[in-house]
């Protein structure tokens, strides 16, 4: 990912909440846009940050290349776990981590259990969660 200068505050360096949208993105990537607009469609479900947890140990700059390294696994049928890291080019250790938590609602705000067929496409077995 490219960082532009609309990321960046006064001095150059990455605004710390643009690191949200990055991770966010990368979320987004794992789970692909249309899984995401159909979920929203057919069920009425989308996804909300439960909890974060997030480290600077860096600066990231204008121009820098950043790779987003994103994990995750399933804490129930409601809750995914996502451990994310941001590096950049050439770099020995990641420049910030976060470990962020999603949850599964309907469009009331309520917690909702994921569909199977999106637990089996992030590669869980769907009976291991109940």
């Amino acid at each position: 990912m490219q960082i532009y200068y609309e990321d960046t505050d006064f001095s150059g360096v990455v605004y710390h909440p643009n690191f949200l949208k990055y991770f966010e993105r990368a979320r987004e990537h794992v789970i692909g846009p249309s899984t995401l607009s159909q979920l929203w469609k057919q069920h009425q479900l989308g996804f909300a940050v439960y909890r974060s947890d997030m480290t600077c140990f860096e600066g990231i700059e204008f121009s820098d290349v950043i790779d987003v390294r994103t994990q995750f696994y399933f804490e129930s049928q409601y809750r995914t776990v996502w451990h994310q890291e941001i590096w950049r080019a050439n770099s020995i250790r990641a420049a910030v981590k976060a470990d962020i938590e999603m949850v599964s609602m309907d469009k009331s705000r309520q917690l909702v259990p994921m569909p199977a067929e999106v637990i089996i496409q992030l590669g869980q077995d769907p009976d291991l969660l109940l």
